[in-house]
């Protein structure tokens, strides 16, 4: 087993590292409390091949594999959240679909400007009744010939109103159930198609979340992905990726927070020493970088996995599950170690403690991810 990185993935850490020092940092506060969408820090990122890194090179993808995504993610994650989750989303929800199952003519057209960063990519499953429960899709795609004729909402959509590529998953055929599903391409601007509210949430207040409608929205035939009836297994394939994704978002958060955590305990004095030489701070803090340790070497295993082909349903089912459980204790922690100062804004810990719920339930909740991991344990 060859735990080091090579030096190419260390450049790219080291240089996600600097953009999140330098670029995110200064302002995180006010974006979060003002819900204000990090537009200038996301086109520098896409500038920097961030929105397309797995994607190949004749795509304008920067060509790179998904330990080194893990990397990046972690590296945003620990600044800003709000930021690191449009890198996913674009990255492992919007560009991966269209490179593995999309057409040459929907590479050449979508793939290649969400790719360099110049768009921003959506993708569009939860509805308000089909969350976990994926295969109830109420919105729905009628074949009108050359066209489908689209109808009805989604919610919680990142990138919702920033986004001009919108990958909308849809019932076609009721009889068929899930096998009825198809996913279309769905550009802002397509008359019948409105961006919603923007909601007003309790953590990644900057990512801009959004319900969608449509209403006789007319989409072209050459916009579905794939075979009539595999929108349900796209959503299901595309997902997989999405976990390691969100895994290393968790990871990213949970290692600022016990980063934070470590430092201001070297600092913070009570009874005429740092609370860093009291050994309950030191067994917080152990176990802290132990379980952010563990959650790393998960992310990377399943990153390793797909890169290398391998099935990695089960690692990254696994490496959500536990990186984002990991996220929540060690941001609680961090703030039970800054005290008082933990609980106010100034101090970051805060932020990164609400930020950290989300990765329980997105692209797949705590209790779906141990339905994943029991399902391939237990199949012949």
């Amino acid at each position: 087993m060859i735990f080091e990185l090579t030096e190419e993935q260390r450049m790219i850490r080291d240089a996600a590292r600097d953009f999140a020092q330098q670029e995110l940092k200064p302002g995180v506060i006010e974006r979060d409390e003002h819900q204000r969408f990090p537009a200038e820090q996301v086109k520098k990122l896409g500038e920097l091949g961030f929105l397309g890194m797995m994607v190949a090179p004749e795509y304008n993808g920067a060509g790179l594999d998904a330990v080194s995504y893990v990397l990046v993610m972690e590296e945003l994650s620990k600044i800003d959240a709000s930021t690191s989750v449009v890198v996913s989303v674009n990255n492992s929800l919007v560009c991966y679909g269209l490179e593995a199952y999309g057409t040459e003519e929907q590479k050449e057209k979508y793939l290649k400007p969400l790719a360099a960063g110049t768009h921003i990519g959506a993708f569009c499953l939860s509805e308000p009744e089909a969350g976990s429960d994926a295969t109830s899709q109420r919105t729905t795609a009628v074949d009108n010939g050359d066209h489908y004729v689209l109808n009805g909402t989604k919610n919680w959509i990142t990138n919702g109103s920033t986004a001009s590529t919108y990958l909308v998953i849809a019932q076609t055929d009721p009889q068929k159930a899930h096998r009825g599903i198809n996913v279309l391409i769905v550009e802002k601007g397509m008359a019948g198609f409105t961006v919603g509210p923007k909601e007003n949430k309790l953590g990644i207040r900057g990512s801009d979340t959004h319900s969608l409608l449509f209403d006789d929205v007319k989409v072209p035939k050459e916009n579905r992905i794939g075979e009539d009836g595999f929108g349900f297994k796209f959503a299901m394939k595309t997902l997989e990726g999405g976990r390691i994704g969100i895994a290393a978002q968790a990871l990213g958060i949970a290692s600022g927070a016990y980063e934070l955590a470590r430092d201001y305990a070297k600092e913070r004095q009570t009874f005429g020493k740092p609370i860093a030489d009291h050994q309950a701070i030191q067994f917080k803090l152990a176990d802290m970088a132990t379980q952010i340790e563990a959650a790393r070497l998960m992310c990377l295993k399943a990153a390793w996995l797909k890169d290398h082909g391998q099935p990695y349903t089960q690692a990254a089912a696994m490496a959500k599950l536990y990186a984002s459980e990991v996220a929540m204790r060690t941001t609680v922690e961090a703030v039970q170690i800054h005290g008082g100062y933990g609980y106010v804004k100034e101090y970051h810990v805060e932020r990164l403690m609400r930020d950290a719920k989300i990765t329980q339930i997105y692209e797949g909740t705590s209790e779906i991810q141990r339905m994943v991991i029991a399902r391939e344990l237990l199949k012949d």
